[in-house]
């Protein structure tokens, strides 16, 4: 089964919600973020060099309507990145330990996929205030970054480890901080009851 199919087998409630909008559905669940956090190192330092990636403000952020043609975006968009780009970490890239950028060459690590899903998304018209940069931390322990959107149905993770565009709350991993909603250079906590103590996220494949 290649990619393209898996990505269709998406979130059944989500289906289900976009196919029968009339039909009253569960309230969805956020991911329940708190205070300002620390900026991950990475993030820091494209600040420094693409200053237009975190000066982006959002007045009053406000869930994104998932509509039938935003869902096909994201599986578009997801798909894309996760095709064209080839996973190597920042050591075998640039020969350091952390540096987020765009993919070059067509090769990335996990933060270079979520900034091209971003870009890509913005580019498309999709707010940058519903396109969050996520820290998480996999099951094995290993650092991780992901892509949240924000929407009307809760908030969906693009993800180059995993094909399916997944809810937050279906996914194995544990939730750190991400982006604020409202200031693109500013990050929140997520108070999921576990950790959200990280100084930056691993370069991972």
């Amino acid at each position: 089964m290649n990619r393209h199919i898996l990505a269709l087998l998406l979130s059944a409630a989500a289906i289900l919600m976009l196919a029968l909008p009339g039909i009253a559905q569960a309230s969805p669940i956020f991911m329940p973020t708190g205070e300002l956090s620390a900026q991950p190192v990475g993030h820091y330092e494209l600040c420094q060099r693409v200053p237009e990636e975190c000066s982006q403000i959002t007045a009053n952020p406000v869930p994104l309507t998932l509509t039938r043609e935003l869902w096909t975006t994201l599986i578009d968009v997801n798909n894309a990145v996760n095709a064209m780009v080839a996973p190597l970490t920042d050591m075998e890239i640039w020969g350091i330990e952390e540096w987020w950028s765009y993919p070059v060459d067509g090769v990335g690590d996990c933060e270079d996929y979520v900034l091209e899903k971003r870009r890509m998304l913005i580019e498309k018209g999709v707010p940058a205030g519903n396109l969050l940069i996520t820290v998480v931390r996999q099951p094995n322990g290993d650092g991780h970054a992901v892509l949240t959107v924000h929407t009307s149905l809760g908030d969906f993770v693009l993800d180059n480890l995993e094909p399916r565009i997944l809810e937050w709350t279906d996914t194995e991993y544990e939730y750190l901080k991400r982006q604020s909603a409202g200031n693109s250079g500013m990050w929140v906590s997520i108070e999921d009851g576990r950790s959200v103590a990280v100084g930056s996220v691993s370069s991972n494949r």
